[in-house]
């Protein structure tokens, strides 16, 4: 627990002025202090599920709270993001990035591994996950300037490596938690859908779009867990048909 105290206690250092990072250019005045507003205002809540969850993930799975990696956000910037791990230590990134490449290329649904029962998941990871309480570190960002809380996802390096130049537009907006593509369907919508979602939000924003989509983010929480749940009790139902079939083949095997 001692890392999550030490991020509690930088967190509390940036909201006081103390180690604060220069925002970005694209973070207009409006936006800047609605997200320093919204933090101000739920800190105390805000804090007080950050210690659950960063208490489930130290009694559930071995290893730190705390999960680190580096995005790409405004205008192609790099920065270091913060999540908590939903993932076991170590976990192969291979099955990710070979999943990423299908979205990109295909028109199917964005669904993510974690649907399919993902081996590499943690006790209560895709509970955090759906919720999107894994990304309540990313706060952290928010304040340092790097992010707001409405705004494109940041991407991982590779993948921005495989956009093309007019996908690229997405980045003119300031990554964010929460976005016109999470209130637009999310994982029922397609990679090009989730790319001019983005680009109409950057070419969009204001104070009004933003403030809707706060409101429309728990709904859309809520239909995403929906879907989860939808995904793995169908997984688990044609699971079950397949082992009467595999019982009878060894029984089979084993008369002969």
């Amino acid at each position: 627990m001692e890392s999550v105290l030490t991020h509690i206690i930088r967190t509390r250092d940036l909201v006081a002025g103390r180690g604060w990072s220069r925002p970005l250019p694209g973070l207009p005045f409006w936006k800047r202090a609605l997200d320093l507003g919204l933090i101000v205002v739920f800190s105390p809540v805000l804090v007080s599920i950050g210690a659950f969850v960063a208490l489930v993930i130290k009694l559930g799975s071995p290893g730190p709270v705390l999960f680190r990696q580096l995005r790409v956000g405004h205008k192609g910037q790099k920065f270091l993001c913060y999540k908590f791990r939903s993932m076991k230590v170590d976990a192969e990134t291979d099955s990710h990035r070979g999943h990423t490449a299908h979205l990109m290329k295909s028109e199917v649904p964005m669904t993510k591994l974690d649907m399919e029962h993902d081996p590499r998941i943690i006790p209560f990871g895709t509970l955090l996950r759906c919720t999107g309480l894994d990304e309540l570190p990313q706060l952290m960002n928010v304040l340092r300037g790097e992010m707001s809380i409405v705004g494109p996802r940041p991407c991982i390096p590779y993948e921005y490596e495989s956009y093309e130049t007019w996908q690229r537009k997405r980045f003119d907006a300031v990554p964010g938690l929460t976005g016109l593509w999470q209130v637009s369907g999310k994982n029922r919508t397609t990679f090009k859908q989730m790319i001019n979602l983005d680009i109409e939000y950057s070419n969009r924003a204001s104070l009004w779009l933003d403030l809707k989509i706060i409101f429309k983010t728990l709904p859309a929480l809520v239909i995403q867990c929906y879907d989860v749940k939808i995904h793995h009790s169908e997984a688990e139902a044609a699971n079950l048909k397949s082992e009467p079939v595999s019982l009878a083949k060894d029984a089979d095997l084993a008369s002969l």
